[in-house]
């Protein structure tokens, strides 16, 4: 009778252990045979190893349940805004500044990228460092190919990414941590960004951008750069219209879809010392009482490369402007 007490007793332990245990290891599925064997063909890979790798990775339930939740782009504007646009993050952006100054101007002179949009983007992503996520990247990227059809064909490219950049940079692919979407380091790079766009700063050999703020802000503007900022140019302008012909202009694409001399010939009030010729886009933005109209022109389009969202978007300029504006306050400039 005592021993069938002490099985119980333990019965219940290993159940209760396990109704809170979030994870299970990785069920080499066909899924997972097809994924290996595709990296055997394409890439080199050894199917034992890949095997081994994956049978120490984790399936989580916590990272397919935030996946699942509503995104922050699905808020009305007045309410994202209030997110990002906070005394800390701004206080943080200066600071940031301050710490790394040199490493940004020279960065903003390679590339034509401001440095307040480099450090509003590292601020947005992950609060300049102090949030990268607490996820392992093998964990997060083989739970969302294998087990999230809805967007499995996305992360199994990731998957294959993370391995590739693994082998390259000489890194343990069961070590690195980031977001429950995969996404690394302070700019919150995906995979196949860190492959096309991680910069080295430094030239040490090395793309450090969870621990090297120099290297992070290289990655940052070389991506802005590569995805065709534009040096010196307006990024956007909060406008006002007369009437109701700008509603034509107004779509939920990101894209410049026409220029500024079309969107005046809609009654849109625009500054004049914006070429007419100049691609635009006309925006709407939800405020509590009213609607709010932006122009958004070519490098407010390149922001929201990054992060396909004009909220997104229109929070890192701001915050940008805000940063740059106390940091300039600070230091008596004009």
């Amino acid at each position: 009778m005592m021993m069938k007490k002490i099985f119980t007793s333990l019965m219940v332990i290993f159940s209760l252990v396990f109704s809170q245990t979030n994870f299970a290891a990785i069920e080499i599925t066909p899924i997972v045979n097809q994924f290996v064997e595709k990296m055997v063909k394409d890439h080199n890979f050894n199917s034992t190893e890949l095997e081994t790798l994956f049978q120490s990775a984790n399936t989580k339930q916590s990272i397919l349940k935030a996946i699942s939740r509503p995104a922050e782009g699905r808020m009305p504007w007045h309410k994202y805004r209030k997110i990002f646009l906070t005394k800390a993050r701004i206080s943080g952006g200066i600071k940031f500044w301050k710490k790394n100054r040199q490493v940004l101007l020279d960065v903003e002179k390679k590339y034509g990228v401001p440095w307040q949009i480099i450090v509003a983007i590292i601020g947005v992503e992950t609060q300049y460092g102090g949030n990268t996520g607490s996820f392992r990247v093998i964990d997060a990227l083989t739970t969302l190919a294998f087990s999230y059809p809805k967007r499995s064909e996305f992360f199994t490219s990731e998957l294959e990414n993370f391995l590739l950049l693994c082998r390259e940079e000489k890194m343990n692919p069961l070590k690195p941590k980031g977001s429950y979407a995969g996404a690394m380091g302070l700019p919150q790079f995906m995979p196949s960004s860190y492959r096309n766009y991680a910069a080295d700063y430094e030239q040490d050999k090395q793309r450090n951008i969870w621990s090297n703020p120099a290297d992070a802000i290289a990655s940052v503007g070389n991506y802005l750069s590569k995805h065709g900022w534009q040096r010196d140019k307006t990024i956007a302008h909060k406008v006002t219209a007369t009437g109701d012909d700008y509603q034509q202009a107004l779509s939920e694409k990101l894209k410049p879809n026409s220029t500024v001399a079309k969107l005046k010939a809609l009654n849109v009030k625009i500054p004049n010392n914006i070429p007419l010729e100049s691609p635009a886009k006309l925006l709407d933005y939800q405020q509590p009482l009213a609607t709010e109209l932006w122009l958004g022109l070519d490098n407010f389009y390149v922001i929201t490369r990054y992060n396909h969202s004009r909220l997104y978007a229109l929070a890192v300029y701001q915050l940008s402007v805000a940063i740059l504006e106390k940091t300039k306050a600070s230091t008596g400039e004009k």
